[in-house]
């Protein structure tokens, strides 16, 4: 399954260029045009999936294996101190292609890439109380 209007889609198919790293049956790894560090590249399924709640998992389950094994190829070979694994789902999410896809960022020391979100304390009542209506 594709969508002709899908970008990533159009990757798989061969109609728009990419550097292709890694590829199987079921998912495609390719470098990322706007990186946030070196070596930073996308994993996604070959089959049209929005997002992670649409994604089957088979599928979902191909890509985080492709993810992982990414991780360890940017570590390996290129050198990287550290690895960050991104999904994002929704526009509210900061998804801005809506074919599934896990950012692979290698991450060096001192490199200038920061995340808008820096961790600080929650409330603990707040955290149980969520906690319990997720169970």
């Amino acid at each position: 399954m594709s969508d002709p209007d899908c970008i990533f889609c159009q990757i798989v198919a061969g109609a728009l260029p990419a550097h292709r790293v890694h590829e199987d049956e079921r998912t495609l790894a390719f470098m990322d045009i706007a990186p946030g560090t070196p070596g930073h590249l996308l994993v996604i399924p070959k089959a049209h999936a929005r997002d992670v709640l649409e994604i089957g998992e088979g599928d979902l389950g191909a890509v985080v294996l492709s993810a992982q094994r990414m991780a360890r190829r940017v570590s390996e070979r290129l050198g990287a101190d550290g690895v960050n694994l991104i999904n994002s789902c929704g526009a509210a999410g900061w998804q801005t292609v809506f074919h599934l896809h896990f950012h692979v960022i290698p991450r060096y020391a001192g490199d200038p890439l920061r995340l808008p979100w820096v961790p600080e304390p929650g409330e603990p009542t707040e955290i149980a109380a969520l906690a319990e209506r997720l169970r």
